[in-house]
């Protein structure tokens, strides 16, 4: 007679799959999004931002964020599995199905349009949707298989979230939230471009035409060099219109200089392990610039208390 399936025997499995679900979602990808989304949120009011919105706008967009990086997942699992970097992924390791992760996907990202249609306002909804739809089947599915540009015209999707939470607040477009969705846009490029470098061989191999493959490494290198000028003109717009103040200027400054060197010496003074260098720079680079947003925001306000109260 067979022995019956106790409980503890079937944890481990259930771990292993947990694992593999929470995987596909990319969480560190959208734990860097929240937070540029939690900027948007923060800057769209003077003082503190509207619990409900806070929470279910984060809920949302962090729901529809894990769907969009699960269809990733699924789109591209032929060639994560030929590449060093992603074959270890569910999908090539045959963890999770393809049905089973379609499944997940559409599940996750319903779950999250009506917390945002319900809880924040359709227009978040709306907006989370085509950012979904933009990254998960205009980028993944058609833009990076066909063009080098894939990364720079795909990467407006990606530059989205900050407008979200602008639009989870006010349920409103603004043009100030309109320029954080310019710094990210601006910003992906050389990101991604970066890791496009260390990564030239593989995408060669699986016939993905990122930038370094169709037009050579020294060429992408300018590139990279020229994008990190114009982020740092980019950085600069909220100050221009009076969003930002000093606290603002100085950390986007020196972010925007030690950007611009390290491109500099990807292009002038390459060495090995560099350009992978430059891209977790690039990532400690967004995540310390939407950080002086805030700290410039709540300085000001704080600033301006301390006026009114004299």
């Amino acid at each position: 007679m067979a022995k019956p399936l106790s409980i503890t025997s079937s944890l481990p499995t259930f771990s292993v799959t947990w694992r593999a679900y929470f995987e596909m979602t990319k969480p560190k990808v959208v734990a860097l999004m929240l937070l540029t989304v939690l900027v948007g949120m923060c800057l769209a009011v003077p003082h503190a931002v509207p619990v409900q919105p806070l929470l279910a706008g984060m809920l949302g967009i962090a729901m529809m964020a894990g769907s969009a990086a699960a269809l990733n997942h699924l789109i591209d699992r032929r060639i994560d599995g030929l590449m060093a970097r992603t074959y270890n992924r569910p999908l090539p390791k045959g963890r999770i199905s393809a049905t089973r992760a379609l499944i997940f996907a559409a599940s996750l990202g319903s779950f999250g349009f009506i917390v945002l249609y319900s809880l924040v306002n359709p227009l978040t909804a709306w907006l989370t949707f085509a950012s979904l739809i933009g990254y998960a089947l205009v980028y993944t599915a058609y833009l990076k298989r066909a063009t080098s540009q894939n990364i720079v015209i795909g990467g407006l999707a990606g530059a989205m979230p900050p407008l979200l939470g602008w639009t989870a607040v006010t349920n409103e477009f603004h043009g100030h939230a309109l320029l954080l969705v310019i710094i990210i846009f601006t910003w992906t490029p050389p990101h991604f471009w970066a890791l496009a470098i260390h990564r030239r061989a593989e995408y060669a191999k699986v016939d993905i035409p990122m930038l370094p493959v169709t037009h050579g490494v020294e060429f992408t290198k300018t590139c990279i060099l020229l994008y990190t000028v114009l982020l740092a003109i980019a950085c600069l717009l909220p100050v221009l219109v009076g969003m930002c103040g000093p606290v603002y200027f100085v950390c986007s400054s020196l972010l925007s200089t030690g950007f611009i060197y390290k491109a500099w010496q990807l292009k002038y003074r390459d060495h090995d392990g560099l350009a992978m260098q430059v891209f977790r720079f690039s990532i400690y680079h967004l995540m310390l610039l939407f950080m002086a947003l805030l700290l410039d925001h709540y300085f000001v306000e704080l600033v301006y208390a301390t006026r009114l109260s004299r």
